[in-house]
């Protein structure tokens, strides 16, 4: 059931995931593989590179309130249990300042890891 919710997931990623797929796919970035809408234990994360244990969220306004805030922390404090580095940007600073995102990106990857 979440493989197949994740498969509508990346069928109807929104302007800003293509955005940023765009730039991590087919190993496009610094040699990493990324996957997008992945399922990671019990989440289907927006992005992720399990040779480097990076997850890349994307969050749009609706994240902006409580509910959502409490929600998104305990779920980054559940990936990082499971060794992953999860890195957070909200829509507006891709769209913004997407090449400021990429050198965010850049900068926690492990220099020893393009596989």
């Amino acid at each position: 059931m979440k493989h197949s919710f994740a498969r509508k997931l990346r069928r109807e990623q929104t302007d800003v995931e293509r955005k940023l797929w765009y730039a991590l796919r087919d190993r496009r970035f610094q040699g990493f593989k990324f996957r997008r809408q992945q399922p990671v234990g019990t989440y289907i994360v927006d992005f992720v590179c399990f040779d480097a244990k990076l997850i890349i969220e994307l969050d749009g306004g609706q994240h902006g309130d409580d509910a959502h805030l409490v929600y998104d922390g305990a779920r980054s404090e559940r990936l990082k249990a499971d060794g992953f580095r999860v890195l957070r940007f909200w829509n507006y600073e891709v769209i913004e300042n997407f090449d400021g995102v990429l050198e965010g990106i850049e900068r926690v990857l492990p220099q020893t890891c393009k596989t």
